[in-house]
């Protein structure tokens, strides 16, 4: 975990290299807020599915079903994680270009999007 909450979280956010930050930005905004809000900072799918049960478990409850990937890459491996009452932030396709930051906005990675998608998680 690299973000925890007080308590059972509401709603768990999954994330990855660049989109790590973003994610963080959006997490600390809502729970600053006062939401139960869980950052996992996923590198490894692989590595995380060789941990043991228990650790699994803790990381990303299965009770938990409110959640949200984010991986500027494609979604297709994150529907795992999330289950299909969940969401993914992702780029199921090629062919964008220009400056980064432009691009990573148009396809949703910002903080506001992030908090945008959690809300509706939170609120559905």
């Amino acid at each position: 975990m690299l973000i925890d909450c007080a308590g059972v979280p509401e709603v768990l956010v999954i994330a990855t290299g660049s989109e790590v930050g973003i994610a963080a930005q959006a997490v600390n905004s809502l729970n600053g807020a006062g939401r139960r809000v869980r950052l996992v900072s996923m590198p490894s799918t692989e590595v995380f599915d060789a941990q043991d049960e228990s650790y699994r478990e803790a990381v990303l409850p299965r009770a938990v079903t409110r959640r949200l990937a984010v991986e500027a890459a494609a979604r297709q491996t994150w529907w795992r994680y999330v289950g299909s009452a969940g969401r993914v932030i992702g780029i199921d396709r090629f062919g964008a270009s220009g400056k980064g930051a432009e691009v990573l906005a148009h396809f949703g990675f910002t903080a506001d999007n992030v908090v945008q998608q959690l809300r509706g998680l939170l609120e559905g």
